[in-house]
């Protein structure tokens, strides 16, 4: 019997599972990674810490599994979108103002690329249809423009740019091979016509890259899954634990894996909503459909033949975490969750299901406060960086019981937001029925409900608890040959558990009135930052 290895490596962590063929996790671990974040929304990481973060996880998962190494037929990676930059060594190349060698990793929410972002938009060109109509500084093409524009050395001495997927599978197998879902997702590769667009680079002021081929970024592009050539290296093999020559499959974005583990054998009815630090929603459809503020439409970016159009926000559970955090009365709550054995946010979400009969009557809780939790800017619909967040129904009250309206009404406004996307999406053509929640933010059955009660679309909840995990295990499994494809895996490795519908009658009304409270709110905050900027400060 084959087993099979999914790594996923988030913001915080890298995580090893090791799975059966029929997608039940047997094992997994964790390893923590480092981050330095700084002002000006700069957040940096170190390959080499991420790389050693992996390779005991998958250790230790091993160890756990008590298996034989002989028996893991192949293994997948899946990583947040973050950028890692390498010299023509192949050794970490500092990419920091603090010019300290191991911070050579540009991490997926770093903002410093926003100006090279706006002049890119600004250009508009035709490339930006396949991005939702403007770039994102969250993507590549900006932050390796604000390389050669901040640091010229280091892109002049640059040997390999790659996405955090591709640096792994690099590091597994020594292969330069990029996945489709990175190049296409983040650095505007055309998937459907198989091609970069010289002109775009040409345009933005990054003519380096069509003239030398391509080289740094990727000149071979494959489907995820796709077995790279050698497998496992003998040095990667020793570090895992793991036998030479194991399959290696090219990864997937972290969120595009929770999305093949989610949505199983009817992608176009199932939107997967991937619910963690950052929130992502994906949406596969049989045609494109461009969709203004969500990103794509991307060809084969995570379901083989499909159009995928992809949305979310900057922030989520990094969203509630910080409306926790900046509470007067997060210390007295935090006392009594160590008390209890709980992170501080498992104790609130205990002390709203102490304080209702039933789940949905949770919204109850928030009173008339509402939250806007654009914190980290605004991703979809309005591709919108520079938004910021908006609370209201705030007192002077400092007690345990506004700390929980306020957790509460964060959590519902990550609903609010989820609901726009679905709102204007099928204004487009893109039509999902359901929505089915992975992500360590979204893992509590009453998150579910609340999620489902303000979105107003059913949500599901599949079998396995890891369904990240599951879906880099999955490239794993279609790279050792357990199945022909991605839609082979998906359909036999996940299924689903459970179904939140949302709440009928006043439960409904007051969401809705909530919701429309949100949307102005919303557009009160974009009004006033528009009318600020244009007021000039010179006589």
């Amino acid at each position: 019997m084959s087993f099979f290895i999914g790594v996923d490596v988030g913001t915080g962590s890298a995580r090893a599972g090791v799975f059966d063929a029929g997608g039940a996790l047997l094992a997994s671990q964790k390893q923590d990674i480092q981050m330095w974040r700084t002002a000006g929304g700069i957040a940096e990481q170190s390959s080499d810490d991420i790389w050693q973060a992996v390779c005991a996880s998958v250790r230790d998962a091993i160890t756990k599994a008590d298996i034989d190494p002989n028996e893991i037929g192949g293994i997948g990676f899946d990583a947040a979108c973050s950028m890692v930059v390498l010299d023509r060594q192949m050794r970490p190349l500092c990419i920091s103002a603090s010019e300290e060698p191991e911070r050579n990793v540009i991490v997926w929410m770093d903002h410093r690329a926003t100006p090279q972002a706006e002049r890119i938009n600004a250009q508009g060109h035709p490339v930006l249809d396949y991005v939702g109509g403007r770039i994102s500084p969250e993507m590549q093409t900006p932050k390796l423009l604000w390389i050669k524009e901040n640091r010229p050395d280091t892109f002049v001495a640059t040997g390999q740019f790659f996405d955090l997927p591709d640096f792994l599978t690099w590091a597994a197998t020594g292969a330069l091979t990029r996945s489709a879902c990175t190049v296409t997702c983040k650095w505007t590769y055309l998937a459907h016509e198989d091609r970069w667009d010289d002109s775009y680079f040409d345009q933005i002021g990054l003519s380096e890259l069509p003239s030398e081929g391509y080289a740094r970024i990727g000149q071979q592009i494959v489907p995820p899954g796709r077995a790279l050539a050698g497998g496992l290296t003998e040095a990667a093999a020793l570090q895992m634990g793991l036998h030479p020559g194991t399959p290696v499959g090219a990864g997937l974005i972290d969120a595009h894996a929770g999305g093949i583990a989610t949505v199983g054998a009817d992608p176009a009815a199932t939107m997967a909503y991937v619910f963690g630090t950052s929130a992502c929603t994906m949406a596969t459809s049989a045609k494109p459909h461009k969709v203004p503020g969500v990103w794509g439409p991307y060809f084969s970016a995570m379901v083989p033949g499909m159009w995928l159009s992809e949305g979310g926000q900057s922030a989520a559970g990094e969203a509630i975490a910080h409306l926790c955090a900046i509470h007067p009365a997060r210390e007295q709550a935090n006392a009594a969750a160590v008390k209890a054995g709980l992170s501080l946010q498992a104790y609130l979400l205990q002390e709203v299901e102490r304080r209702i009969p039933q789940v949905s009557q949770a919204v109850t809780l928030a009173g008339p406060r509402v939250i806007v939790p654009d914190f980290h800017g605004n991703r979809a619909p309005y591709a919108d960086p520079d938004a910021t967040a908006v609370i209201s129904g705030l007192t002077l009250a400092q007690d345990l019981d506004d700390l929980i309206a306020t957790y509460v009404a964060g959590v519902l406004g990550i609903g609010y937001s989820l609901r726009q996307i679905m709102e204007v999406q099928a204004a487009y053509g893109v039509c999902p029925e359901t929505i089915v929640v992975s992500g360590g933010a979204g893992e509590s059955a009453t998150i579910k409900q609340l999620i489902a009660d303000a979105s107003g679309f059913p949500v599901l909840a599949t079998q396995s608890p890891e369904p990240v995990l599951l879906g880099a295990a999955m490239l794993g499994a279609v790279a050792g040959g357990e199945y022909a494809s991605s839609k082979d895996a998906m359909a036999a490795m996940s299924s689903i558990k459970t179904r939140f519908t949302p709440a009928p009658g006043p439960i409904a009304k007051i969401h809705q009135v909530r919701f429309d409270a949100f949307q102005a709110l919303q557009q009160v905050e974009h009004t006033m930052r528009g009318s600020l900027s244009a007021i000039s400060m010179t006589s």
